[in-house]
This record gives structure tokens, C-alpha cells and sequence, in this order.
């Protein structure tokens, strides 16, 4: 899918690798201003740099999701230097400590929650902000297939995403109303970096792609005015059906 993002500005978060860097270029690609926001300034520079050298528009902006100080200069710069506007979120930032429950500690699992959810939730919060007036926009969560299963050994990454698709049902609910739509994307194991630390049991030749997500977020995009849609299942070919 390539939707006409011309003229329109788009921030994702978690954009310095893996899924954030592929949806960040392709947005790009399609037109789009990003501004790309994570932990890691020289992450997202790169992406910056590889957005400028295809002929796009990038602004890198260093942001620990999990701060609410960082949150609220991130979009402080979105008022100040883009006029407030704020066309497209996507919710992607997010980290993940594995181990038994058993032997967790509270410690870890208030660090996961604080990044994946309560940094998805600040960011959903100030982006209502910009987009309410204007009644439109877009906000996509990436969620993950584990927002609607359980796996051993992902107990605070788990609760974390399931976390996610309640924000964002309920978020779906009010910004409906704003004209604003809200959907969640659900990979299964993608071929990142967390997920080979999370299973190393997998063969990550059959592993999904950061592109196919990249895609399902340019699909969403290219809906029109008319269509919504919840959420996106997206599954490793090889694993069951349903």
C-alpha cells in the first residue's frame, strides 16, 4: 500500500531500530514528515539521515516514552516548530525483561509497564490534544500477538500489551466521536533484536519481517473516510491458524 502522506506529520516512537525504523522510512517514503522519537539519539539519527538521503523529512527528537517530562517536551517541539499538527501517531516504543514470574522483581516488571504501557498512554493523551481541534488524525498502538495470548516467561511484557489493547479499545470509543481514528496492530514474532533475546528457540529465518508491519501500518493509512478498523492480526506463516 502507498497512501498520499503529503503534507502530513507523523511521530513514531521506539523509531531508532527494528519496527519503528521501517515504519518511520516507510511513512517516509510516502510523503510523510516524521519525527522520529526515541531513548537513543544516535539510533535516530541514522534513521534521520537515511529518511534525508531518499529525499524526505525527518527530525530526530532523543524521548524516554516512560517520562512524562520527556512526553511533554516532545510535543511541546511539535507545537512550536510543525504549528501543532499532528496527523499520525504510532505507538511502537517498548522494551521487555523475560524471565519466570516467579523470580521477577517488581522493580523490572514497573519498568516494563512504564515503557510499553504508561509510555503509550502519555503519548495517546497529548496526542488527543493536537488532534481534537482539527477533529482527525490517526493513533496505531503496536500491540503484539502476546495483547491476546499468554506465553511462559513474558509475564510483565504480556500484561503490558493486553494493557495496550485496553487503552485502546477504550480510546477507540472516545475519539470516535472526534473523528479521530484508533487501531492496534498485533505481530506475531517479528525479527527484532528483543524478540531473539525473548525466544531463542525460534529460527528467525521464518521469523515475520519489521516490513510487514510497516506495511499493515501503511494499510491502515491508505483506508478512506469511510472505513475503520480495530485491529490487525498478523501471524508467522508458519505458526496456527486462529
Amino acid at each position: 500500500m502507498t497512501p498520499n502522506l503529503r503534507h502530513q506529520m507523523a511521530l513514531v516512537t521506539g523509531a531508532g531500530r527494528g519496527i519503528g525504523r521501517a515504519i518511520s522510512l516507510a511513512l517516509a517514503r510516502c510523503g510523510a514528515r516524521v519525527v522520529l522519537a526515541a531513548r537513543k539519539p544516535s539510533e535516530i539519527e541514522k534513521v534521520a539521515e537515511e529518511i534525508r538521503a531518499a529525499g524526505g523529512s525527518a527530525t530526530a527528537i532523543p524521548t524516554d516514552v516512560s517520562r512524562e517530562r520527556d512526553i511533554e517536551e516532545l510535543f511541546a517541539r511539535l507545537r512550536d516548530e510543525f504549528e501543532g499538527r499532528l496527523d499520525v501517531l504510532v505507538n511502537n516504543a517498548g522494551m521487555g525483561i523475560f524471565g519466570p514470574l516467579a523470580g521477577m522483581s517488581a522493580t523490572a516488571f514497573d519498568q516494563v509497564i512504564g515503557t510499553n504501557l504508561r509510555g503509550t498512554f502519555l503519548c495517546c493523551r497529548s496526542a488527543m490534544e493536537l488532534m481534537q481541534p482539527r477533529k482527525s488524525g490517526y493513533i496505531i498502538n503496536i500491540s503484539s500477538v502476546v495483547g491476546i495470548k499468554g506465553y511462559p516467561n513474558q509475564a510483565a511484557y504480556t500484561a503490558s500489551k493486553h494493557g495496550i489493547m485496553g487503552l485502546t479499545k477504550s480510546l477507540a470509543v472516545e475519539a470516535q466521536a472526534q473523528g479521530i481514528r484508533v487501531s492496534a496492530i498485533l505481530p506475531g514474532a517479528v525479527d527484532t533484536t528483543m524478540v531473539a533475546n525473548a525466544r531463542p528457540d525460534l529460527d528467525r529465518t521464518v521469523l515475520l519481517k519489521p516490513t510487514d508491519v510497516a506495511q499493515a501500518v501503511l494499510y491502515l493509512l491508505s483506508l478512506s473516510e469511510q472505513a475503520a478498523v480495530d485491529e490487525i492480526y498478523i501471524r508467522r506463516r508458519g505458526s496456527a491458524p486462529f
